[in-house]
């Protein structure tokens, strides 16, 4: 199904050809001025020079041509040669129809579908997720949402840290701690517990604890580095540990982006590439990509187009020990030959950007990937507290995920109890669902690169630009459906009708926007501008329904057209928010 604003254009284009001007001409966009018209034409001021003609001579000549149309109510020639449009009811409620009885709305399926990896978790193992990890997950679940409804094979891959030093830290205090463990025991043969010698409140205790020590202690950290060391190269107890270690923290991060409904296709780390990194170093070598730089392994990746320097991508240390851009090119090297994707998207700060574009650079010099494989860096912004730094605790520390949402939970159920009787469970329940809209939408709304403030106060609020907006707007359509269903309304769908007045219309020309906003979403990677879209469609929808008494109305086809319009409008809604990443209740 073609885009509202082409089937438009389209109509518009023809009109010039037939008043012998370039089609081209005939661009429509939304109005800038929508007291005066819905939509416009300024492609007679574009075309005066070309033509030697007064832009309000050629757009009196195309109004012309559109007399009669059947998109088109009215076009008005206005100087000095804008063309201001209103459109068809009946070519309107058309449209909408035709949206309304295809799959998906009218999206047609691509031409060729692409695989698309979407990189987009990175915590680290024995670590709770703090805030610091929002982001990530909310934006790169919704993009893997929006290029899976567009057509695409999508694979998401949490990627994570589980094979630095962080690991031999772990693994040398536990030994401190409790050094007659049957996995530091070298003579031993036999098989190691099933059971993890620590719970995952034991595990996040234990990390931040050796860390500390080995910033005091050398003797200590060159312990750890050594436990790192004998990990990596298969000590059979350390390894042993160092699965449990996997399994604990796994277990537990996976509740909890089950909280955010975030949900991963792989659960991969760096340590699904540490065997491939010998070989990997030996091909650089070997293509002569790869060189000594005061002791340290390196490829050139500068540009002779550069404008600021750009330093070599180092793959190797001087002592030998790989980096994070050796996982990451390893990681690039394993994808490619494994899972074949047209294109790798990973989301991540945007402070990381100069090394995303050492690492792409040296993947695409060295051969990792394909010349016609994408490789793009989606860089997002900062979540900021109120004072306009980086979020925090009270105390001043890093919020752990699970205490904010746990927050914004307690804020949401205080407000819907207020004021009102409602079992708990289901405040509950209710409590949550639209507090993780409040959380998503407060994030998504903003274009990722850009930093915002996580504000609780208006994110949770009923009014204005927040998930919970919109979830009250679905939830009364909901209730009007309901009730239409409970008094004997038709069982079957009703057909929309053109709409007799100015709120039905606007309603009706928002929800026309739906595959042009898809396209734009899925194209720009941009979840942004489905929040833009839902948003419009809340307040259209608001506006009609405190100028229309839907239920009181008499005439009984108005209303089922009405009712036509509601269903619609509720379907596109909840697609949109699944699309976010979230979903709305029965009733709030």
């Amino acid at each position: 199904m073609k885009k509202f604003l082409d089937v438009i254009s389209e109509e518009m284009k023809s009109a010039f050809q037939r008043a012998g001007y370039d089609g081209e001409l005939g661009k429509v966009t939304p109005s800038n001025r929508p007291d005066l018209c819905e939509y416009q034409c300024n492609g007679a001021m574009a075309g005066a020079k070309r033509y030697k003609k007064a832009p309000i001579m050629i757009a009196q000549e195309v109004s012309m041509e559109l007399e009669g149309s059947q998109v088109f109510e009215s076009v008005s020639a206005v100087n000095p040669g804008f063309l201001n449009l209103k459109l068809s009811p009946v070519f309107l409620a058309d449209y909408l129809r035709e949206m309304a009885e295809k799959p998906k709305f009218g999206l047609e399926a691509p031409e060729k579908a692409k695989k698309i990896l979407i990189d987009y978790g990175g915590p680290n193992v024995a670590k709770p997720l703090h805030v610091g990890h929002l982001r990530s997950a909310i934006i790169g679940e919704s993009i893997k949402r929006i290029a899976r409804f567009a057509g695409h094979e999508v694979i998401g891959d949490i990627h994570l840290g589980d094979w630095g030093l962080q690991m031999g830290l772990i693994i040398t205090e536990l030994q401190e701690r409790e050094p007659g463990l049957v996995y530091f025991d070298d003579s031993f043969t036999g098989d190691y517990p099933e059971e993890a010698p620590f719970t995952i409140a034991e595990l996040e205790e234990i990390y931040p604890a050796a860390s500390a020590k080995s910033k005091e202690d050398n003797a200590y950290k060159e312990k750890a580095m050594d436990a790192t060391y004998k990990l990596q190269n298969g000590v059979r107890g350390y390894r042993a540990l160092w699965n449990h270690i996997i399994r604990v923290s796994v277990a537990d991060l996976k509740k909890n982006y089950e909280r955010l409904n975030v949900e991963f296709d792989l659960w991969k780390g760096e340590s699904d590439v540490h065997d491939l990194i010998p070989q990997m170093v030996e091909e650089m070598k070997a293509g002569g990509y790869a060189y000594l730089s005061e002791g340290a392994l390196v490829v050139d990746v500068k540009e002779e187009t550069d404008t600021k320097e750009v330093p070599p991508c180092m793959i190797l240390k001087s002592d030998g020990a790989s980096l994070y851009n050796t996982t990451d090119l390893a990681t690039i090297k394993e994808r490619m030959e494994k899972i074949g994707p047209d294109e790798i998207i990973y989301v991540v700060d945007k402070r990381q950007e100069l090394y995303f574009e050492q690492v792409f650079r040296c993947a695409r010099k060295t051969g990792l990937v394909k010349p016609e494989t994408k490789l793009k860096y989606l860089g997002f912004g900062t979540m900021n507290g109120k004072d306009g730094k980086p979020f925090k605790t009270r105390e001043g520390g890093v919020m752990r995920l699970e205490s904010l949402l746990s927050e914004i939970d307690e804020v949401m159920y205080g407000k819907i109890i207020q004021n009102r009787s409602v079992p708990e469970e289901e405040a509950k329940e209710t409590a949550r669902v639209v507090a993780l809209s409040a959380v998503k939408y407060g994030d998504l709304s903003n274009q990722a690169s850009k930093d915002y403030i996580f504000d609780i106060d208006r994110f949770t609020s009923s009014e204005g630009d927040t998930g919970p907006y919109i979830l009250y707007t679905l939830v009364r359509i909901k209730s009007i459906l309901s009730k239409y269903a409970e008094a004997g309304g038709a069982a079957e769908a009703p057909a929309l009708r053109p709409a007799e007045g100015s709120p039905e219309k606007s309603l009706m020309l928002e929800l026309a926007g739906f595959l042009g906003m898809m396209e734009n979403a899925y194209e720009e990677t941009a979840p942004h501008k489905v929040c833009a879209y839902i948003y419009d469609i809340a307040n259209a929808f608001n506006h009609f329904y405190h100028e229309t008494k839907i239920l009181a109305e008499e005439d009984a086809a108005k209303k089922e057209g009405w009712i036509a319009l509601l269903m619609l409008t509720k379907n596109v809604l909840e697609t949109c928010i699944d699309l976010l990443g979230f979903s709305a209740p029965e009733r709030m």
